[in-house]
């Protein structure tokens, strides 16, 4: 089978997105390679489809146990071969899947990277024919990143042992130094190096100065109000429960999530998040990493993060089905002394290294183990310093080879086994230049975030340039681009004719009732459709058939997002509103765009766009638009089909309920009503498998609801 017709019987899409094919190509023409595409990209698809094209199975590297099981479950709804091994399974279970494994029964295999620590393990997995090693989350790899782990620092020696089978590492945000790390490390021969555009131009990043905790609620509850589903970050646990117990008090549908809760409470509090029964989570940075929720419409971060690569990371979570959604930082410099706790916390002194190490020695049992928690290991240390700093000291004793953590079956707490005994404490052979040097770098990091939220330059812009892109365009979304429209004024003749192609593309996207023009779309997928975007929202909607597709490609996303803002304060179109706001024509609007009356506007800067440019080069998309995209959504098929999709989810294990399918395949029926599997598996997202599995209860929905 080629890729393109295993894109359409599995995944059920008919076209690859932006980049996408390019690393496919690549990775089973048997390159190495890095890539680096934003939340929401597709970097999964990048992987997985080439797992079925090459021979033997693909080993995915994955950080966390949650993430690994939803993608697993919906590899296997999609009818491929695939499973994991992580430390839920226990010691029988996963020496039988290690042994189907080597019988070749699986084309995916999800595994955690404390496994490899395991030497059996390592030989077991050997045996197998390993065609491609992908490590997903690659950034955890580097001490520069935001989210070093010290198990994937260990994938050198891993992939040694293996025989350097082909390799592909993935992660959404990199900077260069990064990224250079991740090729370093992992040792990529010839790689192919792709890195596709970080900005999110969907995205409003706000940044509001906060004086106090009063400021902070009120900016809070504003927020809730106006987008209903979002995500607050905050930066402690104890403050995640003061703000969840605050919204608890104020009956707003919310659930709190972090760290210290056990993995059935987490869990739980995920999937009621994720299958839409809570509208709000309060968590720390515990909560994210794989998170598929389309619909998130705002994330908060209630304190200031540690760097720009979490700050964009976590706000990356908001709008991922391109609608638009609203980042905002409630920045109050008093609460960069957390942080830099943190960064005491996660670079210890030297000398408390050592004398964690000797606590260690003293306290192991004759096998120089030690199965005790990281509270418990404090309080027999004879030495101040905090629960982080500990632990910080372990990460490091563990990365330079001094002692082994493992898990225990059955308990939270894990193991800790001295790997070199006989080694005294003032022998330990510890780079005090490189620990140093880390110090100095999380505090410069601290120091460009704060640097960030007082500037006075484009957000997205600032974010670009520190990621490595050259040259990047403003985004006239953001707080500070949001404050610079020009004075009102008559339009000239090339800003008129702007002005009436952007509201024949509104016109094209929304739908005419009598004398009324009704929405269909938000502002944000307006105008990637405008500028002929490839993203996944427009392609999976069919946009890039409409007359009106990339036709003010030269204009930038910056340009024209001010200018449909100024367009709306001038009454020209308006704003449905709620949770998912579309925009359409007003009357004043559609004697605008046919020339037959004079306004005013306050005119936005215009900036060539670099992404503009390129989109340039590319061959017009100009099609004639199918009827099926001027019908709209019907509301009550689409509630009615959401409470299938659950219905569904709950029967199959309690899944997520995305994984059945996601909130566009749903509009998608909702709009054109398909009355058969036959018809409904034309639509895109609906891929052969889904469709034996899931369509008939859709369909028999329809059929009943309009009946």
């Amino acid at each position: 089978m080629t890729p393109h017709e295993i894109l359409e019987k599995y995944f059920g899409f008919r076209e690859f997105l932006d980049a996408q094919e390019e690393v496919i190509t690549a990775i089973t023409g048997g390159a190495d390679a890095l890539v680096v595409m934003p939340t929401g990209g597709g970097k999964s698809l990048c992987y997985q489809l080439p797992a079925l094209l090459l021979e033997g199975t693909t080993v995915v590297v994955s950080p966390l146990i949650a993430l690994m099981k939803d993608q697993v479950d919906a590899l296997q709804r999609r009818g491929i071969s695939a499973t994991l091994i992580n430390s839920s399974l226990g010691p029988d279970e996963q020496r039988e899947r290690i042994r189907a494994l080597a019988r070749g029964e699986f084309k995916l295999v999800y595994i955690a990277p404390e496994r490899f620590r395991s030497r059996s393990f390592l030989e077991a997995l050997g045996q197998s024919t390993i065609a491609l090693f992908a490590v997903d989350e690659a950034h955890c790899l580097s001490m520069w990143g935001h989210d070093f782990r010290p198990d994937y620092f260990r994938l050198d020696q891993v992939l040694e042992t293996l025989g350097r089978p082909q390799v592909a590492a993935f992660t959404a945000t990199a900077t260069p130094e990064v990224r250079h790390d991740i090729l370093t490390h992992l040792g990529l021969r010839e790689p192919r190096e792709f890195v596709a555009g970080f900005a999110r131009p969907n995205l409003k990043l706000l940044i509001s100065q906060v004086a106090n905790e009063a400021q902070k609620y009120e900016r809070l509850h504003t927020l809730i109000r106006e987008n209903k589903t979002g995500i607050v970050y905050c930066s402690t646990r104890k403050r995640v429960e003061a703000v969840a117990k605050t919204l608890k008090t104020a009956k707003i549908s919310s659930i709190l999530y972090h760290g210290g809760m056990n993995d059935e409470e987490r869990e739980q509090a995920q999937n009621e998040f994720m299958q839409g029964r809570r509208d709000i989570v309060v968590a720390t940075n515990a909560f994210g990493m794989g998170i598929d929720r389309s619909d998130i419409r705002f994330v908060v971060h209630f304190d200031v993060p540690g760097s720009v690569e979490a700050y964009y990371q976590e706000a990356g979570r908001a709008g991922r089905d391109g609608e638009a959604a609203t980042c905002d930082l409630f920045f109050n410099h008093a609460d960069t002394r957390v942080q830099e706790f943190f960064i005491e916390g996660s670079n210890p002194p030297l000398e408390f290294i050592v004398q964690t190490y000797e606590m260690l020695r003293r306290e192991a049992d004759d096998k120089h183990e030690l199965q005790i928690s990281i509270k418990e290991m404090a309080t027999r240390l004879s030495s101040e310093g905090n629960d982080m700093m500990l632990s910080s000291s372990l990460h490091v004793l563990d990365r330079e080879g001094y002692l082994d953590r493992f898990d225990i079956p059955g308990r939270r707490v894990r193991g800790t086994r001295l790997l070199q005994p006989e080694v005294w404490g003032h022998q330990l052979k510890l780079d005090a230049a490189k620990l140093r040097e880390k110090e100095r770098r999380d505090r410069a990091k601290l120091k460009l975030m704060i640097d960030f939220a007082y500037a006075r330059t484009c957000r997205q812009q600032a974010i670009l340039r520190y990621f490595g892109e050259a040259n990047p365009a403003r985004c006239g979304n953001c707080d500070i681009c949001l404050e610079t429209a020009g004075p009102s004024r008559a339009p000239t003749a090339d800003e008129a004719l702007i002005v009436r192609k952007a509201l024949s593309g509104v016109a094209r996207m929304s739908m005419r009732g009598g004398e009324e023009w009704e929405p269909r779309f938000g502002r944000g997928r307006i105008v990637q459709t405008l500028v002929g975007s490839r993203s996944r929202e427009i392609i999976q909607a069919r946009l890039d058939q409409l007359s009106t597709y990339g036709l003010l490609k030269s204009e930038g996303v910056a340009y024209l997002n001010q200018l449909m803002r100024e367009l709306q304060d001038a009454g020209v179109l308006i704003s449905s509103g709620g949770q998912y706001p579309m925009v359409t024509l007003t009357k004043l609007g559609e004697e605008v765009m046919k020339g037959r009356t004079d306004y005013e506007l306050h005119w936005p800067q215009r900036v060539p766009s670099g992404s503009s440019e390129k989109l340039a080069q590319r061959k017009s998309k100009a099609r004639a638009s199918l009827l099926d995209e001027l019908v709209p959504v019907d509301a009550a098929v689409y509630e009615r089909l959401k409470k299938v999709r659950l219905d569904l989810a709950r029967e199959h294990g309690n899944v997520p309920a995305y994984i059945i399918f996601p909130d566009e395949t749903l509009r998608a029926f909702a709009r054109l009503k398909p009355k058969s599997v036959e018809a409904g598996r034309k639509i895109r997202g609906v891929g052969e498998i889904k469709a034996q599995r899931y369509l008939p209860a859709f369909i028999e929905a329809i059929v009943s609801t309009n009946n």
